[in-house]
């Protein structure tokens, strides 16, 4: 072989060397994201609960993968005394147990919670009374409501309006424009952000069906509003006790049909759907022949996927997901996902639902989309006597 032959072959060879380096590199490269996208925490998971033995409540984070499975993050359980959480990207707001304050926590970006600041929510209701109860936000996070307990002149519950501090954690009051008796719910937004429902059925007898306006400033006032209740089947009446939005104008709310003559439940729960307009009114097609039943016993709870196209129905006898279309009637979509009590659900923005049961000590992981459903590898999982539950989502709305 001559020279320049062998030369020809050994940079042939070098450049086979090189490509093949390079396409190794690559698919390497290529793996490592591809790892790297499927562990990603997809959200953070947060459940306060009082662990056996303990005199204090604590809070449980975990981050979700895009499988579903948990982890525990950095620090997790943190030993704080709180129930009620709402969560707007940067803090974690919480309700203290004794009902005082309202804490916030900066979210880490590994999902660890780190104390910001404390609110002292009584002093600002006339009478210096009431209890610090359910927390929910608008869809902006700049304002936090507070269902507080007794906090109207220490006699109705109301709906506290207070502005969150994006620097400090801090609450500002806005002041209460909703107060009520039956009150125990927080309210839910439709997607214009300033209408919002809550329905609520007392013993049995007593039911109401409220709307609330929030002003440009966040305040939240009760508004007059019309909201028809279908017609239920001789001898029944409606009691209408739980409401969830969609991302535009919708609101499913559940109604439990009641016997007139012994204010006892007379079957299961049914579902119904209503359309807001303009003037924050709601309007509804829906009847005792196109609402379908529930079969989770009393319910307990509702959970809108962020796309709006499903509905998370929690109850006493377990959990289950219907298709919610709009103004049209809600349909079925899988049976009981678990026969556990259920007491409260909220999704992440990519398709997983979690759900925890007070009584069974489990924060349960489904994986639901409008064509199927099943539970996410390591769910459910044990966790002592759950009190709440919140999600922050980590990836943008679908």
């Amino acid at each position: 072989m001559t020279l320049h032959a062998k030369s020809i072959c050994l940079m042939t060879a070098l450049c086979t060397a090189a490509a093949f380096a390079q396409m190794t590199s690559a698919r390497a490269q290529a793996q490592t994201a591809e790892t790297t996208a499927s562990t990603a925490p997809v959200a953070y998971v947060y459940v306060s609960s009082n662990p056996n033995g303990s005199s204090t409540n604590e809070i449980n984070g975990f981050a979700a993968a895009a499988n579903g499975r948990l982890t525990p993050v950095a620090g997790s359980p943190f030993r704080d005394d709180v129930t009620s959480m709402a969560v707007n990207g940067k803090y974690l707001y919480a309700s203290t147990r004794n009902g005082i304050y309202v804490a916030a926590f900066a979210i880490g970006a590994n999902g660890a919670l780190h104390w910001s600041a404390s609110t002292d929510i009584v002093k600002y209701n006339q009478g210096d009374c009431g209890s610090s109860g359910p927390l929910f936000l608008d869809h902006t996070g700049a304002s936090l409501y507070d269902m507080e307990f007794n906090g109207d002149a220490c006699s109705n519950n109301s709906y506290q309006s207070l502005a969150t501090n994006t620097s400090t954690g801090r609450l500002h009051n806005l002041g209460s424009g909703a107060s009520g008796e039956w009150f125990y719910l927080p309210a839910t937004f439709i997607g214009n952000n300033v209408y919002a429902y809550t329905a609520v059925c007392l013993y049995d007898m007593y039911w109401e069906i409220a709307g609330f306006k929030r002003s440009s400033g966040g305040l939240l006032s009760e508004i007059n509003i019309n909201a028809p209740t279908p017609a239920p089947k001789a001898g029944d009446f409606f009691c209408p006790s739980q409401a969830a939005a969609d991302t535009t104008n919708h609101v499913a709310i559940t109604f439990q049909p009641v016997d007139q003559n012994s204010f006892s439940p007379n079957g299961p729960a049914q579902l119904a759907t209503y359309t807001a307009g303009s003037s924050g009114n709601l309007s509804t097609t829906s009847t005792v022949a196109n609402m379908p039943a529930a079969s989770v016993g009393t319910v307990t709870g509702l959970g809108m996927a962020p796309s709006g196209k499903l509905l998370a129905v929690a109850g006493t006898a377990g959990l289950q997901v219907f298709h919610f279309n709009g103004s049209h009637p809600i349909t079925h979509d899988t049976g009981l996902l678990t026969k556990d009590q259920i007491d409260q659900v909220f999704w992440d923005n990519d398709n997983h639902l979690y759900a925890i049961s007070q009584s069974a000590g489990k924060l349960f992981v489904f994986t639901v989309t409008p064509t199927s459903a099943s539970q996410a590898a390591g769910s459910p999982y044990t966790i002592a006597h759950p009190q709440s539950l919140i999600v922050q989502p980590k990836t943008p709305r679908p």
